[in-house]
This record gives structure tokens, sequence and C-alpha cells, in this order.
């Protein structure tokens, strides 16, 4: 007797039976655990996976934007989540669809991850003052990722299209999974090892934080800030931050980003290059133009068609300054002989010589003094009188009758004062 077999299911008839024994078998469920991978869509629902430190399921709040936004619910925090077992049949998924969130905490992936970044701060990892800057143009990048992942693919195709001349060379890591943080670090030894490019790009695409969560790892975090090459982190994506982006010298949103943070636009260079180099031609042209300019009228200068005759020009004139220079001095010498010449004949002319030329004398007493008055010279003293030309001795005679002072002896001296 032949078995009999059952019609076969399709696809859809096999999800949609599991979909209606799983939906009305499950009362509304409660459920606690970490949130991941949370996503809010522009549509106001929001997409998250709830796992503890051995499972994870996907849920699904419709309309739960508004929520989790007043909750500040992030990656790592910990809730009670409210609702009943779905699947998604496009898919072939059981998922959560939820009715209510309430936070219970933080997760234990946050608070490990929270620690860390805590520390490794308070040591001075992550401080600006010993991150180094990029190099502008890079010959060579030296890349610590996996070689099959989406992000060297994107990574690759940008920086070739801005910078076609660069040179690539990749380390091949892990990026997810346990011990992947020592072969990340292990790229980057190797890189500072060998000196074999300019600078170190490490990265991969999105995913969960327990996906990332290699690079939240101190040996990796410690490998980064000891490098003596520049090292940008694009790890996830942009709302992802990885312990090892704070120990990294740039952190990329992206690993597309990182192109554009890595390297300038090769054919907007090119054009700001010969921009330049038209406007060190015209610069150049200009200055030969101008010397040329000089050159011609010093060529055409008088000085340079008969300098011969320019120099006993200048000969000539300097002769003349000469003479010039003789006159003035002789005649300043003349006027001060005339000044002093006339000065002497006032000073001739106000001299007591003079005076006594005129007939006039200057009688002494005794002691050498002017006589001014007859009382000043006692009877029978003996004065002197200065003449014109010579000094007369004389012997008063008192002076009872008033009368001037006449002499008993006389002697003449022709001594002249």
């Amino acid at each position: 007797m032949e078995e009999y077999l059952p019609p076969p299911w399709s696809v859809t008839e096999l999800n949609e039976a599991i979909r209606d024994l799983l939906e009305n078998t499950f009362l509304p469920v409660r459920v606690t655990g970490e949130i991941s991978g949370l996503t809010v869509h522009r549509s106001g629902h929001v997409y998250l996976t709830l796992k503890d430190e051995h499972s994870q399921i996907r849920a699904v709040f419709f309309s739960g934007a508004a929520k989790c936004r007043a909750l500040e619910l992030k990656n790592g925090s910990m809730v009670e989540a409210s609702g009943k077992i779905a699947f998604y049949a496009p898919r072939g998924e059981c998922q959560l669809t939820l009715r209510d969130l309430k936070p219970l905490g933080t997760g234990t992936l946050q608070e490990r991850f929270e620690a860390m970044k805590k520390r490794l701060a308070e040591e001075g990892l992550f401080d600006s003052a010993r991150k180094k800057s990029l190099p502008f143009v890079p010959r060579c990048i030296g890349i610590v990722t996996s070689p099959e992942g989406a992000a060297i693919r994107d990574f690759i195709k940008v920086a070739l299209e801005r910078f076609p001349p660069l040179r690539i060379r990749i380390y091949p890591a892990p990026v997810q999974g346990r011990g992947a943080e020592y072969h990340l670090a292990a790229g980057v030894e190797f890189f500072n090892r060998f000196r074999c490019a300019d600078v170190i790009l490490i990265t991969r695409g999105g995913g969960s934080m327990e996906d990332l969560w290699c690079f939240n790892e101190e040996v990796l975090a410690r490998a980064v800030a000891e490098s003596r090459l520049p090292v940008v982190s694009a790890v996830g994506h942009e709302i992802d931050t990885t312990i090892c982006d704070l120990a990294a010298d740039v952190r990329a949103p992206t690993p597309t980003a990182a192109a554009e943070v890595l390297l300038p636009d090769f054919h907007a260079l090119c054009d700001e290059v010969q921009s330049a180099m038209r406007r060190l031609g015209n610069s150049a042209e200009l200055a030969w133009q101008r010397a040329g300019a000089a050159l011609d009228r010093l060529l055409s200068a008088k000085a340079m068609m008969r300098p011969a005759q320019m120099i006993q020009e200048r000969m000539q004139t300097v002769d003349y300054r000469m003479k010039d220079l003789e006159n003035a001095l002789f005649q300043t010498l003349r006027d001060r002989e005339m000044r002093i010449e006339h000065l002497r004949s006032k000073l001739e002319a106000l001299s007591p010589v003079r005076i006594l030329e005129r007939g006039y004398s200057v009688l002494l007493d005794p002691s050498g003094k002017a006589v001014l008055s007859p009382g000043q010279i006692p009877e029978g003293s003996r004065v002197s009188a200065i003449l014109a030309e010579g000094r007369a001795a004389l012997v008063s005679l008192g002076p009872e009758d008033g009368s001037a002072v006449t002499g008993t002896e006389a002697r003449s001296d022709r001594r002249s004062e």
C-alpha cells in the first residue's frame, strides 16, 4: 500500500500557519531585557532588540517614538517590555509587538562601557593634547578591517574617486566576536612597526552594541592611543560611539565619511595647482616686463649714453661748489674783521687814555686811590697825577683855602699808563 503524503506547503502558507499557531497560543507577556539596535523610524515606529546574556528577540513598538524619547531610552537601557508574541511572515521572524516600555536602569554592556570610558578618560587617553594631526595628502593608508566587509568596499570606492593615485594596504582582522580586539590591536602595531603607511584607518560597518563590542576593549584603546602614526576610527553608523573612536586622533562617523576626512578631492586639488601655476606665471611675466622696462629706461638714460661727459660735468659742478664755498668762507672772515675793527674803534674812543690826551689828569692819593675831593688829601701828603704822557709827583698844601692841590715838588714820569 502506497504511503500517503500530504501536498507540499508553500513558504507563505508555512509562515502563516506558524504565525497563527504562535499568536493564538501565547497570551500577552512581559519581558525584561537590555535594549540593543534601537532604531527610530521617521514613520514614528521603533525597532529594537531585547537581549540578555544568552539570547535575544526582535521587537517593534508601533508609534512608540514619542514614548522612547520621553523615557530617554537608548542602547544599553534595561526595560520591562509588555506586548504579545507575533510572527512577521514576510521575513519568517518571530518578534514582540510592544504595547509599553518601562525603564529599569542601565544594561550590563552599557555599564561596562561607561565604566571603561570613565577610567580611561581619567588616565588621559582621550585628551585632545595627545592627538596627532593628519597628513594633508597621505601617500598610503593602512586599513585594519575585515577584507570581506562592506565597509572596506565602500571606503575604497569613495577614496579612489576622490584621490586616484592613492595607495592602500589592508591588514586583515576580524571585526566581531571574541578575541577580535587582539587582531585589531596587532594591525595597529604592524603599521607602526614597519612604517608602511602614513595614517591608519580602523573601520567596520554598523551593528548592535554586541557586534561592535571588540572596539570597546581596553587592549585596542591602548594600542590606538600609543600609536606613533595618526589613527582614524570609523566604526559603525553615525550614532555609534566606541572607546576606539574616543582614543583615535580623528573619528569619522562612517567608513565613507572617513575617505572624505583623510583625502582631499584630487580633481579640485589639481584645479588649485593649475590656478596657482597660472597666477605664478602671470606674476613672473609681469615681473619680467617691469624689469625689461626698467632696463630700457636705464639704457636710454643720458648717463649710459655719454658716461665720460656725465662724469666731467659732475667734476665741474664739484669745482664750482668748492669755489663758492671758498668765497663764502672769505666773505665771512672779512665781515668778522670789519666788525672787530669797528669794535676796536669804539673801544679806543671810550678809552681813559684818550680823555687824558685832551688835557685831563687823574689825581691819586698815597694809597693809589683816585682823589674825588680835597678832603681826601691831608696837608703835606704826597700825591701823584696820571697825565697823558706820564706821571707827576706832588705835595698837598691842604684844603684850608678850598683851593685845588698845588705842588711844591713836581717830577715828570714818562711811563705811560
